[in-house]
């Protein structure tokens, strides 16, 4: 088609194959979409395109990916607030009918629908690195390392000592939102076993296969891009991602406790804990004494 449809912090350049998206850097630009700058989305790694009312006199147009097309939402997993999703423009109500024929000219271009053997758009390139509460997280494109801070970490990741994991090594990635408390990064090993026998999966705070985020530490923008890049180059390899089995995790140091309650307060302190949401967690962590 090789038009333009602009609309908010993004515009959508409809080509014959594809759809390349550019996302806008200004202020109130989500900082995913100022990380991402642009992405080309082949059409085969599309499985349907929506056109729905949004707020306050827009509208928005949404592209579905296929599952497993994109490592980016993969590794997102579902955890990705509705104004970051990379996939929704959003645009004046007025600009409805236009919406609506490029909508249109999308769905009748698209073929398969269900999950893709392999990745169809591309992953954020490394090298790439962000700072994690209890550490620095780095991927070279081949590797990825953890190094320790020593105002966060563990002392059992102190013991373990600075991390590096080849990703001929691993099978995948777990992305758990800095958004949501308790947020993480973890790699899971290639040959980690999906059953019920499975050993204990330890708390990513005493992890050193995982780095943890914080107030602050591990943003969105950041971490899952670098997420994203260590999927796909997992999944290059040959290597398939293993679904973890949730298991009982053991017992916590009290010391370890009581460094999370004070992260807890932090996050209540800053208004992202309710007074609920505060006293549940705190009651769920003294719990674990």
């Amino acid at each position: 088609m090789g038009d333009v449809l602009a609309g908010f912090h993004a515009a959508w350049e409809f080509e014959s194959d594809s759809v390349l998206i550019r996302y806008e850097r200004g202020i109130r630009t989500p900082k995913l979409f100022q990380a991402l700058g642009e992405r080309r989305v082949p059409l085969e790694a599309l499985a349907g395109v929506t056109l729905t009312p949004g707020r306050r006199g827009t509208v928005v147009l949404r592209a579905e990916p296929r599952p497993g097309a994109d490592p980016l939402m993969e590794a997102a997993a579902g955890q990705l607030k509705e104004g970051c999703d990379p996939y929704r423009l959003v645009l004046p109500a007025e600009r409805e009918t236009l919406a609506e024929y490029y909508a249109d000219e999308l769905r009748g271009l698209l073929g398969e629908t269900g999950k893709t053997e392999r990745y169809l758009v591309a992953a954020p390139e490394a090298p790439l690195q962000f700072k994690a509460y209890d550490g620095k997280a780095s991927f070279d494109g081949t590797s990825v390392s953890f190094r320790w801070s020593w105002t966060g970490a563990s002392s059992t990741k102190w013991k373990a000592g600075d991390q590096t994991y080849p990703v001929a090594g691993l099978g995948g990635v777990e992305w758990r939102s800095p958004e949501l408390f308790e947020g993480y990064l973890r790699l899971l090993p290639r040959d980690a076993s999906a059953t019920a026998a499975a050993p204990a999966v330890p708390q990513a705070d005493q992890d050193p296969a995982a780095v943890v985020f914080g107030l602050g530490y591990g943003p969105v923008h950041e971490s899952l891009p670098f997420a994203a890049a260590v999927l796909a180059a997992v999944r290059e390899r040959g290597a398939g991602a293993p679904v973890p089995v949730p298991v009982p995790a053991p017992r916590r140091d009290p010391a370890d406790i009581a460094e999370r309650i004070r992260h807890l307060g932090e996050l209540h302190q800053a208004g992202l804990v309710t007074d609920e949401e505060f006293s549940s967690k705190k009651a769920e962590l003294l719990a674990e004494l």
